[in-house]
């Protein structure tokens, strides 16, 4: 039978057509939830130039003209109050409590994925129970511990927190990776008389070290965005960042513009440290996802 060469010719099986629709579904599906939660981030960025009368109008008005004068009421140009003590503190209590659990979890992990640890599944679990605790839950012992201790209004408590608040989900992170390491290298560095160290240093480390800076990016933003411990255990000398931005709510009103111009300043280290480690993060969760 001759086929019309001026008809539309079909390209697969019907299976194979089926699943290009699927697909194409389930990617424009994806893209419209993408979009989704992109524009509260987006509206929150215009807002944030405009003037404090065109965000405050309902409805919103969309094309009014951009302005600077939440971001100079932000950093203080007619009030003097400077943001920049909160951003430090936030900065130093992230960064530090991120390099220490690093530093804890990635020992750890390497006990359970790859040394002969007995009953690991248990001790992932103990770690993971330690999460169970609603965080409100233990705030009352944790403000009378450190009110005795005289740690109340101090950083370092806050580096203490976020270290044991991250560690239990970066020993579990961390394990998932350094167990895709392969072994022959380990038994590799072991003839040749490499320590601990050495081999955490020099074979561990760069191979799992896209998992190592999704673990490291995971505990940044955790870090940067607790409030809880925060605002309870801090004052005028370790309010961090998110202490800062609730502290813009005041009796005299909310501000629009100022407010989120502050939460866009606030939101820029997250995602700055987010687009720096995307590839990485990508290989990192990927890594730890496929075996």
């Amino acid at each position: 039978m001759n086929r019309n060469p001026l008809a539309p010719r079909r390209t697969g099986s019907p299976a194979t057509r089926r699943r290009r629709r699927t697909g194409t579904l389930l990617g424009l599906t994806a893209w419209l939830c993408g979009i989704g939660f992109f524009l509260p981030v987006a509206w929150m960025v215009l807002t944030s130039f405009h003037s404090e009368t065109d965000a405050a109008t309902n409805p919103p008005s969309v094309g009014a003209g951009l302005s600077l004068h939440g971001y100079r009421e932000f950093f203080g140009a007619d009030s003097g109050v400077s943001p920049w003590p909160p951003l430090i503190n936030s900065l130093t209590a992230s960064v530090v409590a991120t390099v220490l659990v690093l530093l804890l979890a990635i020992p750890a992990a390497y006990a359970l994925a790859i040394k002969p640890v007995r009953k690991w599944s248990d001790v992932l679990f103990f770690f993971l129970s330690t999460k169970m605790l609603p965080l409100v839950a233990g705030l009352l012992p944790v403000y009378l511990v450190a009110q005795n201790t005289g740690m109340l209004d101090s950083i370092w408590l806050l580096v203490l927190l976020y270290t044991s608040m991250n560690l239990p989900i970066a020993v579990w992170m961390m394990r998932s990776f350094l167990a895709e390491v392969p072994v022959e290298m380990l038994e590799a560095a072991s003839i040749d008389g490499a320590g601990l160290t050495c081999t955490l240093t020099r074979i561990v480390a760069p191979v799992a070290m896209p998992g190592i800076a999704a673990t490291a990016l995971i505990s940044f933003i955790f870090s940067w965005n607790e409030l809880l411990f925060a605002r309870v255990l801090t004052g005028i000398v370790a309010g961090t960042s998110p202490v800062f931005l609730t502290g813009l709510v005041t009796s005299q009103g909310l501000f629009l513009a100022k407010v989120c111009a502050a939460a866009t300043v606030i939101s820029l280290p997250v995602i700055v440290a987010g687009f720096a480690a995307q590839d990485k993060l990508v290989q990192g969760l990927s890594l730890g996802a496929v075996k």
